[in-house]
């Protein structure tokens, strides 16, 4: 696959790939297509994943056995592969795992695919050659997307089937999408001025033969969870003037009582947010409900797993993860199962739970809004009609059962998938890591979560207007940041006092959170 020219980014803007560490966030700006990336220029990079190949092709002359390379696939590893079918078998590969079901990855999915792929057999001991790099970057660059389907991986040995469409689209079969277009993977490489790669002998394998699927996938759910936590703390600030809350459940002495880093992150942010003048709105009860006054012990969970998450997503993204692996500088062949996707299980199964326990919080803070033997004196249900109209509207009684439907699924879906290990491969892969499962489970509790959200902006936005319509300064007790929150979704939300369908506000909300389009905490 020569490499073209005119890829779709400058190449100066590009992230390298070889020779640095790669973070989350770099993931994340490739596949939201800020950047492009590019192969490191140093010549002692090119030659250490030149060394890798070469090692390979000196053992194969030797008459050295390596796995998946002259021997069969899994339980097959007893096969030997006669010397003149060595070269068509990692097409075979790549082919007869074209399996995979369920929905297609989206768009920035697939390139955090890609890019993790492309680092892991960037890190130089999978024996891939300096091409096969070259022609991972340029799907990147170009945005030569393989259709990877979500189902049909265990996360050992990897993500064997979802993988195998980036081998396919880089040996020109299967579709892509290129443009806007789902077309042939040759006629796109040709209209970008590419053409198809022949796998040498260990390529399919190490295309395929690791973590790539839930890394990648895992890079985006961390980077929405992040945010999403940043949210959330917003919304208990405006939930809290909303409520007439007390502002001193999150004063900085009582989180110094109990360290917990990112809990006492969560209380200072909500405590500045309140941070106007403290007699504006004196509190009405002495202690607030638990979703209020709880909300840094909950927020704060997630606040304090962040930090070990990274480790682990940043640990599994930088390293070489298939197998075999090959040492070329000090002459070492390795075989072993570094395709084992359970950090990433694990960091995903507690990334989902901390996440829905905050679509538990805000779906219970949206209660407390919209019940009037709860909410200090709002309007039932948040309606801002009046007089004999206030009969027959309902404000966000709907709304409230939504985000009661989506809170339950985001729960139902907190069941960890690492425990479901299934042997399977005629009991090659006996105990697998379930890491595919586990992100995919994340990504959809983030979702529903995104959801709640969406209806407690709402809901925090009306009810903080309805405290205004009464007379009292309740903005006042914002900071000049949390105001400024508040009047920008102020401009986007029309005032409910008539019934109308609320969804497209919805959706642009969802959007919104997904894009993160209002600038929180530092």
């Amino acid at each position: 696959m020569p490499h073209s020219e005119h890829p779709l980014h400058p190449v100066s803007e590009a992230l390298q790939i070889g020779g640095s560490r790669l973070r989350i966030e770099d993931v994340v700006d490739v596949a939201l297509e800020k950047r492009a990336v590019r192969l490191s220029e140093a010549p002692a990079y090119r030659a250490h994943v030149e060394a890798s190949a070469a090692f390979l092709d000196e053992l194969l002359a030797q008459g050295a056995e390596v796995y998946g390379v002259n021997t069969g696939y899994g339980d097959n590893c007893t096969v030997t592969i006669p010397p003149s079918l060595v070269k068509e078998l990692p097409t075979h590969l790549t082919r007869y795992h074209g399996c995979g079901l369920g929905t297609f990855l989206d768009r920035p999915q697939v390139i955090a695919v890609l890019v993790a792929r492309l680092n892991s057999l960037g890190q130089g001991f999978s024996a891939v050659r300096w091409e096969l790099l070259q022609g991972l970057a340029d799907l990147i660059n170009h945005r030569i997307l393989p259709r990877i389907p979500s189902e049909g991986s265990v996360g050992a040995s990897g993500d064997l089937t979802p993988l195998s469409y980036i081998g396919a689209a880089l040996i020109g079969e299967r579709d892509v999408t290129y443009g806007d277009e789902i077309v042939p993977a040759t006629e796109a490489l040709a209209k970008a001025g590419l053409t198809p790669l022949t796998l040498a002998p260990k390529e399919g394998l190490a295309i395929m033969n690791g973590t790539a699927v839930m890394t990648g996938l895992a890079c985006l759910a961390f980077h929405r969870a992040d945010y999403l936590s940043r949210l959330c703390t917003r919304l208990t600030a405006l939930a809290g003037v909303a409520l007439r809350s007390n502002r001193d459940h999150f004063h900085p002495r009582l989180f110094e009582l109990k360290p917990h880093q990112g809990q006492a992150d969560v209380a200072n942010w909500i405590y500045q947010d309140l941070g106007g003048d403290p007699g504006s709105e004196e509190p009405i009860r002495l202690q607030d409900r638990y979703s209020i006054r709880c909300a840094p012990h909950v927020i704060g969970v997630l606040r304090d797993a962040l930090p070990w998450i990274r480790r682990d997503l940043e640990n599994e993204l930088n390293s070489a993860n298939d197998n075999p692996l090959f040492d070329g500088e000090n002459r070492l062949l390795l075989h072993g199962g570094h395709f084992y996707g359970g950090h990433i299980a694990f960091a995903m199964d507690g990334l989902k739970n901390t996440v829905a326990n905050l679509a538990d919080l805000m779906d219970r803070q949206l209660a407390l809004l919209v019940d009037m033997r709860y909410n200090q004196g709002l309007p039932q249900n948040l309606s801002g009609a009046t007089g004999p109209r206030a009969a027959i509207n309902h404000g966000l009684k709907a709304v409230q059962i939504g985000s009661s439907a989506w809170t339950a699924e985001a729960l139902k879906l907190t069941m960890p998938a690492s425990v479901f290990s299934r042997s399977t491969e005629c009991h090659n892969q006996d105990k697998v890591s379930m890491g595919t499962i586990a992100t995919r489970d994340c990504l959809r509790v983030l979702e529903l979560t995104e959801q709640v959200a969406a209806a407690l902006l709402m809901a925090t936005v009306q009810g903080v207007r309805l405290r205004m319509r009464e007379g009292t300064h309740a903005v006042d007790r914002l900071s000049p940041d949390a105001r400024h929150f508040f009047e920008t979704l102020s401009e986007a939300l029309p005032f409910i006092n008539e019934d109308f369908a609320l969804d497209s506000l919805l959706r642009d909300l969802v959007a919104g959170t997904q894009t993160q389009r209002w600038s929180l905490y530092a």
